[in-house]
Formats: C-alpha cells, structure tokens, sequence
C-alpha cells in the first residue's frame, strides 16, 4: 500500500473510533413515551363501560383500587348503580368528548331500559389504563328533563362531528374562556350584552329540542341564538363546572346550573363547539335536581 492510501486508512480508523468514542458516551435521546391512555383509548374505554352495563356485568372493566362513582350525583358502590342492572340496549346516538391532556372522556348516549330510551350521559377518568372515576346521569322523560324528544338524537349532528383544521383550533384556555361567555349570557339575560361570539347559523339542541338558530320555531325569536329573549326570572346565578375540553375537536364541555320553577333546579350538561374564534353549535343533556344535589364533582383544570 502506497503512503497516501495507508494516510487515508488511518484517518478513517482513527475518525470511526473517535466517532463510536462519542455515540457511546453521549446516546440518541429516546422519543418521549406515548400516554398510557390516547384518544382511541379513552373512547374504547366508553365503549367498555356501555357494554358491560348492558350484560349487567362490570367485573371485567380495568377499575382502579381507588375508583369513584356517581350515578345522579349520588357517591356509591359501582354494584349498586342502578344502570348496571336496567340499561338493556344502546341506541345509535352518542357523542363523545375526550380530553386527552386530562385522561378524561364523556359522552352523551341515548340508550334503553326493557325499550324505553334514555338520555345519558357518561363520564369517565383514566389514569394510566385504569378507570378512576365514573360518573352518569340519566334523563328518562320529559317531567324528568324538562324537554325530551328523543327523535331529535337519532344521531350526531354533523356541526359537532365537525373535525376543525389545526389553524382553526382555539387553545383549551381560549375554548374555556369562550364557553363561559354563554352562561354570562344567561346571567345578563343577554348575549348581545356579553357579545358571545355565535356564528350567523349556529344552533342550540336540548334533550333532542330544536331550541335557537334557523328552523326554531319553540319561542318567538328563538330563530336567531345570539339575540333570542332569555327571559327567565327564576335562573339566578348560574353555577358553572367545566368538565373537560376537547382540544382536537374544538369541543368545551360543561355542566351549569340554574334555578327553575317550583324552587327546582336544572343541571345542563352543554358542549360548545368552538373553531375560527366562534361558537358554531351548542349541544345539551339536562336534567331537572332538587336544589342541594350538586355535581359530586370539582372542575377540570
């Protein structure tokens, strides 16, 4: 071998040593390991919890030692929840709402008790891969709900199934912020006074009621969301818990309350479709409780 190429050899020996020195001391950082938990994760995890009440066995759902229950706002054992036992089949409605950050998901689920349906909603906390909390509510009438047309949930409206671009997404602060302008509304007796930013079509349903935007026709006026009359002198102060955001969907999912007549009180569970700075839908599950009862449950950060 002549000395240039003996020259060469050696540089490159010397050079993959030298290399192989450094890749050993100083190793590629690994990708940071995905949740225990993602999105098709905690929807799957829905899916369990409503087929295991449908076989009326929950013995083989992921519980945590630590699990806590409501059913209506009531603290009790999983076993003696009354949905366990009754729901017998599930309908073709459901709208899911996952907040991934918080290893939440809920649902709202028109489901059936011996053919009767039901409006349920269904959350649920996920902490690695099992279930810590479990809460439901049932809405079973019209005396029960205040509204009930089940014909208007046959299936998701396309406005909330709406998957926004990444650009058009607000941040979960923003989604928040946004939301909680429509209970300021219902305070004001106004959304014109606290300028909730609907968009020119956005529409409300109510347990299944058509109840604001085009096509309205419950009340006078109900055709326009942003401006509707929102007379009602026994709401008062209007309690506000948010249960989670869904930040990929754009979704802000909270539970209000409010007073009625007869000295009752009406827990809504409303989701907020929210993309382009806009609230385009508003969706609610609701429930006519004795004053007192509460949620059961603190906010979501």
């Amino acid at each position: 071998m002549n000395r240039s190429l003996l020259a060469l050899a050696c540089a490159l020996s010397l050079g993959g040593a030298f290399i192989g020195t450094v890749e050993a001391a100083a190793p590629a950082p690994r990708a940071a390991p995905a949740p225990a938990c993602d999105r098709e994760c905690l929807r799957g995890m829905v899916t369990s919890v409503l087929h295991a009440f449908v076989k009326h066995d929950t013995s083989q759902l992921p519980l945590a030692d630590t699990l806590r229950v409501t059913e209506d706002s009531a603290e009790k054992t999983l076993d003696k929840v009354a949905l366990v036992k009754s729901i017998t089949r599930l309908r073709g409605y459901r709208q899911d709402f996952i907040d991934e950050r918080m290893g939440m998901v809920g649902a709202h689920v028109v489901v059936e008790e011996s053919g009767a349906p039901i409006l349920l909603v269904v959350r649920l906390k996920v902490v690695g891969d099992k279930i810590t909390e479990l809460e439901t509510v049932a809405t079973r009438s019209k005396v029960d709900g205040s509204l009930f047309n089940i014909d208007g949930v046959d299936h998701p409206s396309e406005g909330m199934a709406k998957v926004p671009r990444p650009d058009q997404l607000p941040t979960r602060e923003e989604a928040i912020r946004i939301a909680r302008l429509y209970p300021a509304g219902l305070e004001a007796g106004s959304f014109v006074k606290t300028d909730t930013p609907f968009t020119p079509d956005a529409f409300r349903l109510e347990n299944g009621n058509l109840m604001a935007g085009p096509g309205c026709t419950f009340a006078p006026g109900c055709e326009n969301i942003k401006t509707q009359p929102l007379n009602n002198p026994n709401r008062g102060k209007v309690d506000i818990r948010v249960v989670g955001v869904d930040e990929r969907l754009g979704i802000a999912w909270l539970r209000m309350e409010w007073g009625t007549r007869n000295n009752m009180k009406l827990a809504v569970w409303e989701a907020f479709k929210i993309y382009d700075g806009q609230i385009h839908v508003v969706e609610a599950f609701m429930k006519v409780i004795s004053p007192g009862t509460g949620s059961g449950w603190p906010s979501t950060p």
